[in-house]
């Protein structure tokens, strides 16, 4: 035998050539699996994104009624749609405004191409939102500005929307995100059937001292009785008695038992304002003194204690 053929067959041969031979198949089989595996991954991320992207044509077609009376099984499902596409109106603005935040500190937007000017790229967040967004500088600014405070009057139950929270703006500035939050609801327990307005927040803004000074770690009750105690005490003279102002645990009472009015009710909320119209009206009715009995019997143990 040759020489040469004798080397082809040890080559062949090899011990070494089979199992190196099976461990490559093997491990093609695992980078096929894997790569299956992440496909299937993938796949089910982005029906998740999906599920969750807002969207109209996840709003059902405006049908008229099924009947009268109760409503259908399909018609209670449709109406849980449509209430999350009211819910996110109420959310949607300070969605854009966290996101413009988000780009404009990054200077996200410095690589990208002016629509107009190729040659350049954008140089500022306002320039960058007004081109390619459509959102005019004073608009960028406040959704800027106020999707903090938004974001935590929503959470705390609270329909709001940028102009009014421009308002509190310069609150949070001055003495943290919890003030402002005490501000919008203090305006909210008192407001004329609980409606909030831009006027009714600029005022109260104008009440706060000029020398107010708060603790940014207290919590919105702490915050807020200390804000009631500075307007009430700058508006009575030095000799007067200051009106002590309502303790948080009272305030948070208040609070859990008008809820239990609005489920008796069927109202998803009752202002703090309207309970108290209404203590106040049954307070001074002639015609039935049960309330002021009661309130005089609180006063009179209260004198005694």
């Amino acid at each position: 035998m040759s020489r040469d053929k004798k080397q082809a067959w040890a080559e062949d041969a090899s011990w070494d050539s089979t199992p190196r031979r099976g461990k490559d198949k093997l491990a093609e089989g695992h980078k096929a699996v894997d790569a299956d595996r992440q496909a299937a991954i993938e796949q089910v991320v982005a029906i998740a994104v999906e599920e969750a992207r807002p969207g109209l044509r996840k709003i059902p077609d405006p049908v008229e009624p099924a009947g009268e009376g109760e409503l259908t099984a399909d018609e209670e499902v449709r109406l849980r749609e449509c209430n999350d596409g009211v819910d996110l109106g109420n959310t949607a603005w300070f969605i854009q405004g966290k996101a413009l935040d988000t780009i404009a500190t990054g200077r996200l937007f410095r690589t990208t191409p002016h629509k107009l000017e190729p040659e350049r790229c954008y140089a500022t967040i306002e320039e960058w939102a007004e081109v390619e967004k459509g959102i005019s500088v004073g608009q960028c600014s406040k959704l800027r500005a106020a999707w903090e405070i938004g974001e935590v009057l929503v959470a705390r139950s609270h329909q709001t929307n940028p102009g009014q929270v421009r308002e509190i703006v310069p609150v949070r500035n001055a003495h943290g995100l919890n003030a402002s939050v005490a501000v919008y609801e203090m305006v909210a327990d008192n407001a004329p059937n609980g409606k909030v307005t831009a006027e009714l927040l600029r005022r109260m803004v104008k009440l706060l001292p000029g020398d107010l000074e708060l603790d940014q770690g207290e919590d919105v009750d702490t915050v807020s009785k200390t804000i009631q105690g500075a307007i009430v005490g700058q508006a009575q003279p030095e000799t007067a008695p200051a009106v002590p102002a309502i303790p948080p645990a009272v305030r948070r009472a208040v609070d859990r038992r008008a809820v239990d009015l609005a489920n008796v009710l069927d109202r998803s909320r009752i202002p703090r304002a309207e309970v108290q119209r209404h203590l106040l009206e049954a307070f001074a009715d002639d015609s039935d003194p049960t309330v002021y009995e009661a309130v005089l019997a609180r006063m009179r143990q209260t004198a005694r204690s």
